[in-house]
């Protein structure tokens, strides 16, 4: 089959949201409900969403990463960046897909408070990504 499934009701505008927008929204809301509860301890920190990490050639962890945590220094924000592609990889259904973006965003936000990760969010299972 060729040509869109669902006509669009505004011309040039698609009628359904991309895998890409879905997860962002669904990674934003997230956010947003922990920045919300750690924001007067978190200070600066910018969030963002990227396809895939860039492994360099010589990579011998054996696996790829979920996310990246960068440390503020000076001026810049710290960073948390979480890779799209691999974490849908791991993932069989939207259930999945919130649990793995919640237990990670709660372990880099964990990471970056220096606590543990059932104290950011109760919602927090303690299972492996």
């Amino acid at each position: 089959m060729r040509g869109p499934a669902v006509v669009p009701a505004t011309p040039g505008v698609p009628e359904l949201r991309t895998a890409r927008e879905r997860f962002d929204d669904l990674a934003l809301g997230i956010v947003t409900e922990i920045e919300e509860r750690w924001q007067d301890r978190l200070g600066l920190v910018e969030y963002a969403v990227e396809d895939a990490p860039q492994i360099p050639d010589d990579w011998t962890a054996g696996t790829v990463p979920l996310s990246s945590l960068v440390r503020g220094t000076g001026g810049n924000p710290t960073r948390i960046v979480l890779f799209r592609r691999p974490i849908e990889h791991r993932c069989e259904s939207r259930t999945d897909l919130e649990a793995m973006v919640l237990t990670i965003v709660v372990e880099q936000v964990a990471e970056l408070l220096g606590i543990d990760a059932d104290q950011v969010d109760p919602r927090y299972d303690g299972g492996d990504p």
